[in-house]
Order: structure tokens, then C-alpha cells, then sequence
């Protein structure tokens, strides 16, 4: 789990990736980076899968999941914080990122990007073939094992 945030730090848009499949969730956050509304749309987003889908959750130390008690409680998984300064230890979601950069480039104004764009922009990651899945999608695969 990861925040990308917009321009002069104004906007965000949360991004959860399924660490085996690649599959990404992503959506803008109304109220930017405030703790609350943020674990509320985790919960939200990650609701259909809890239980087996849902084992753990792994994050920076970002004060925007400062929630993340909340997470745990109504998902009833576990949230770890990666350490400072050590992206590897959440790598699947910092290259879901620069995927999703590829579409929203740096210095980007979040008021000028629809709810739409971003789910297209989570449609073209999920339906790309990847060599890690056999060039397989990342939508096909996680279906394979949730559904």
C-alpha cells in the first residue's frame, strides 16, 4: 500500500497491489492524505477479499497511514511498516507506481484527473501481460486464485 501524491502536495491517489499477481487497486483520495478517510477507502477497496485474500499489508511509515489500527480491526490483517529508507521491502507497489507514472506524470495537479482516468489507468496495468506471470495478466491471474 502507497499514496502517490500530486502536485505541491495537494491530491493523492492510494494504490494497493497484490504482491503474487501484480493486481492493482487505485483510487483518488477526496481528502487527500488525512489518516481517517484513507483507512476507510483501504477497508472499503479491500472488503471483497478479506479473510484469505487479506493476510498482511505492507506500507512506509507515512503519517497518512497512521491508521492503520483501523485497517486491522475491520480487515483482520496484519499491517507492517517497511524501514526507512528501504523501498525493496515493498517493491511490488513501488513498481505499480512508476507503472501508473507512465499515465500521471510528476507535477501533476490531481483536480484535473477524474475518478475515470484513474480506473482506466488501473484497467490498462491490469490487462498489461507480464513476464513474472507467464505473460499472463495480472486480472486473469489474481481470478485464477480468488475466484
Amino acid at each position: 500500500m502507497d499514496t502517490i501524491i500530486g502536485k505541491d502536495g495537494n491530491g493523492a491517489i492510494l494504490t494497493l497491489t497484490e504482491r503474487s499477481t501484480n493486481m492493482l487497486l487505485m483510487e483518488k483520495l477526496k481528502e487527500g492524505k488525512r489518516p481517517k478517510p484513507l483507512a476507510r477507502v483501504v477497508w472499503r477497496l479491500l472488503l471483497p477479499y478479506m479473510g484469505e485474500g487479506v493476510k498482511t499489508i505492507t506500507t512506509d511509515n507515512g503519517s497518512e497511514f497512521a491508521e492503520h489500527k483501523f485497517i486491522t480491526e475491520r480487515l483482520k490483517a496484519q499491517v507492517y511498516f517497511a524501514d526507512s529508507y528501504c523501498s525493496w521491502q515493498k517493491g511490488a507497489i513501488e513498481n505499480a507506481n512508476k507503472l501508473i507514472r507512465q499515465y500521471i506524470q510528476k507535477g501533476t495537479d490531481f483536480n484535473d484527473i477524474s475518478d475515470m482516468f484513474i480506473k482506466k489507468i488501473q484497467h490498462k496495468i491490469n490487462t498489461r501481460p507480464r513476464k513474472k506471470l507467464n505473460f499472463n495478466t495480472p486480472l486473469k491471474e489474481f481470478y485464477k486464485h480468488f475466484y
